[in-house]
């Protein structure tokens, strides 16, 4: 028997579908903040308005921010939260980017510490993420209202073939729990229908699946994969320590913290290269672990190291990142067929 949560016994189910809204929310608002920069740098930094009045990007985002929890709050079941997540990460993409305005007594957008800043407020809602969805597998009363979720949006607009095998996928997770043949149920009266809103977050992430997998069927991609991060990590500590001993305005602490997270990131990655031969799945954790390192530690000082010219190594960690989820993915998927198969 599975015992309910807190928040199960509050009526706050989490979605089984949350890590990949609250992803596309992420990439929106990383993605937002590096094409505004790059487009007012391109643009000369121009400014709507005159007569003393200038509509700062803010306020866009604010906008963006209030239409995407109008949307949220307006419709019932699980095809708008895609549309609000990406709505949402643009907006809150578009305020972040100016928060050099509201630290500096003289609103200063170039503050140096902002790249650093938005780094740091993007890892802590990361974080969080992860404290809500990663830490804990889900309760089958939480895929059980999933499929219920589903079954909202369908006893509305019908089933497309996809929407129905993620639905039946959900109760299937859920198991016999109290509710299930009841929601089966609901789920086998809703209509065939053709048309559905489309899923723009899950459409790339497919995409990057399919590529990432493919990538990770060879078997030097291990080498591959720690080579490309601590070759990354090299360069990008060695950039900053040279900006450091060139006279940039830094404090030591960050150099400290740089260095040690490198070096606690190139750590996890030589142990997972001895792991990986013996245990694939153990080795890979361990590499994910390096990765992660770089990208919650390391890169936020690096970004205050050299601020936007730390973007490339953050691009870097993250295609890392891709293999290797893709591939403990696929030994995860492995071992769970094995077990499948084994006679109980």
């Amino acid at each position: 028997m599975h015992e309910r949560g807190l928040l199960l016994r509050l009526g706050l189910p989490r979605d089984p579908a949350a890590s990949s809204h609250l992803t596309g929310f992420f990439v929106a608002t990383v993605a937002t903040v590096l094409l505004t920069r790059a487009f007012l740098a391109a643009a000369g930094y121009p400014q709507i308005g005159g007569g003393g009045l200038h509509v700062a990007h803010v306020l866009w985002g604010g906008l963006l921010m209030a239409l995407a929890f109008v949307l949220l709050l307006s419709f019932a079941g699980p095809a708008v939260r895609p549309f609000g997540a990406l709505l949402g990460g643009v907006g809150f993409g578009l305020f972040v980017d100016e928060i050099g305005k509201f630290v500096t007594s003289d609103n200063d957008y170039f503050y140096e510490p902002t790249a650093a800043l938005i780094y740091a407020v993007v890892v802590g809602f990361v974080l969080l993420g992860e404290m809500l969805h990663g830490r804990s597998p889900h309760h089958p009363a939480e895929y059980l209202a999933g499929a219920a979720d589903h079954a909202v949006a369908g006893l509305a607009g019908g089933f497309t073939p996809r929407a129905r095998a993620e639905a039946h996928e959900l109760l299937d997770r859920a198991g016999p729990v109290a509710g299930s043949a009841e929601v089966r149920s609901v789920l086998g009266a809703v209509d065939d229908d053709p048309h559905e809103l489309p899923n723009p977050v899950d459409v790339v992430g497919r995409a990057v699946v399919r590529v990432m997998r493919g990538l990770v069927s060879a078997r030097w991609v291990p080498w591959v994969t720690v080579g490309v991060l601590v070759t990354t990590s090299l360069v990008t500590v060695g950039r900053g320590l040279a900006a450091w001993w060139g006279g940039a305005d830094v404090p030591w602490w960050v150099v400290v913290g740089t260095l040690l997270g490198a070096a606690v990131s190139t750590g996890f990655a030589a142990a997972g290269l001895v792991v990986v031969r013996q245990d694939r799945l153990d080795g890979y954790v361990l590499f994910r672990r390096a990765v992660l390192v770089s990208l919650l530690v390391t890169q936020v000082f690096l970004f205050r190291l050299q601020e936007w010219a730390a973007t490339a190594g953050l691009m870097i960690d993250l295609v890392v990142l891709g293999l290797v989820a893709a591939e403990l993915n696929q030994i995860s998927a492995a071992r769970g067929r094995q077990g499948a198969g084994r006679p109980r």
